[in-house]
């Protein structure tokens, strides 16, 4: 049996993994359920070039159900799980670093779910899952907080009574692990001491300001709802419209709730979906509209960011959209050019790294994201 390293990726409704061996670099097997927790799950799993090698229908949606298949799929391929890595959205202000898992820690994490509801119980779930196979394995906490402890103190308060900031009513950022991978790869750019933008797009968007590798700011805050448009998520919107809704229209917190992490965002606007590849096809207006408020929302956060900067070099995309989508970085591209950006169309077609022009004042770049892999990093002094 050969040792590998597990980095776990747990979504509201997909688990990613990649199994690395003990070297820490070296991808053996990557794999993902959809349908997380929910009836007709389905693992999927391939080699580390991404030939596939097993493709599994789950017959419970249990989520332990679906760990327990994902270590014994590892172990029919004659690889052993000897540390998990767990990606959990939540550290608050206390988590600026990656952690090895203790009961009491396991406790103090499940005090954030309300920071985090859609996303924190899922990420215990995962750990109490892997707990229960065997206590005795190591497991680890990356925190997508973390990259974001470096931010200025302004950058992190509301306009609200001191106590609240106190108590962790706060900014706080995620993404974090995405950001951090790509940090790590600026200096290749140029930009080690830049000021960069990097747009994490995807079903889950954000921006966040880098400068000389640490964060600024970030365009989420509070919790993962916060700034940019998403896949069913608003970004930005005024707290009247929430007491509206539950004054006027007689909603209570679950009801708002949901509003606010299933119902909106690129799903509510265009009434037709939350992927953005459906939408780009469809002939709608709804959906050209969707896509338009997409757009705007990324172009205003990045002219905010730059200011929060005092500058601006290049802008990096990442994540599905990002890096999937050259209609959607093109149009932010072109909305930016009076800052300087020249978008080299051949370029953003072929999904090359660099996407502006060689006599471009500012540059523009496309860079796969790599959270998996980030967590691997970040960690390696907790592995030894």
């Amino acid at each position: 049996m050969r040792k590998v390293r597990l980095a776990i990726n747990a979504g509201s409704a997909t688990l990613k993994f990649r199994a690395y061996a003990e070297d820490g670099h070296t991808l053996l097997v990557k794999g993902l359920v959809e349908h997380f927790g929910q009836a007709g799950g389905r693992l999927t799993l391939a080699d580390g070039k991404g030939v596939p090698l097993l493709e599994h229908e789950l017959a419970d949606s249990r989520r332990d159900i679906a760990v327990a298949a994902v270590i014994n799929a590892l172990a029919d391929r004659q690889l052993t799980v000897t540390a998990v890595l767990h990606r959990v959205v939540h550290g608050g202000s206390r988590f600026s670093e990656p952690v090895r898992l203790t009961p009491q820690l396991r406790a103090e994490l499940e005090e954030f779910v309300p920071l985090a509801p859609l996303h924190q119980p899922v990420s215990l779930a995962v750990i109490d899952a892997f707990t229960a196979l065997d206590e005795r394995l190591v497991q680890i906490a990356c925190f997508d907080t973390a990259f974001h402890a470096s931010q200025p103190e302004v950058a992190t308060r509301f306009g609200i009574a001191r106590h609240w900031h106190e108590e962790g009513v706060r900014r706080y950022g995620f993404h974090g692990l995405s950001y951090a991978a790509i940090a790590r790869r600026l200096p290749e750019l140029g930009l080690a001491e830049g000021k960069v933008v990097v747009c994490h797009l995807g079903s889950g968007a954000s921006a966040c300001a880098i400068s000389q590798g640490r964060s600024i700011a970030s365009s989420m805050g509070f919790s993962a709802v916060d700034g940019l448009l998403m896949g069913t998520r608003p970004g930005a919107l005024d707290p009247e419209v929430l007491l509206y809704w539950m004054e006027h229209e007689g909603m209570g917190v679950a009801e708002v709730r949901r509003e606010l992490y299933k119902n909106s965002g690129l799903l509510g606007v265009s009434g037709l979906s939350a992927d953005m590849r459906e939408l780009l096809a469809s002939h709608e207006p709804a959906a050209r509209e969707a896509i338009e408020l997409f757009c705007y929302r990324v172009v205003r956060e990045i002219g905010a960011l730059a200011a929060a900067m005092k500058g601006l070099d290049a802008v990096v995309f990442t994540a599905g959209i990002g890096e999937r989508s050259p209609e959607i970085r093109g149009r932010v591209l072109k909305q930016l050019a009076w800052l300087g950006f020249e978008l080299d169309l051949s370029a953003n077609l072929s999904h090359a790294r660099r996407l502006s022009t060689a006599g471009s004042q500012r540059s523009a770049w496309m860079i796969p994201t790599d959270e998996e892999g980030e967590m691997l990093r970040s960690a390696a002094h907790l592995l030894g």
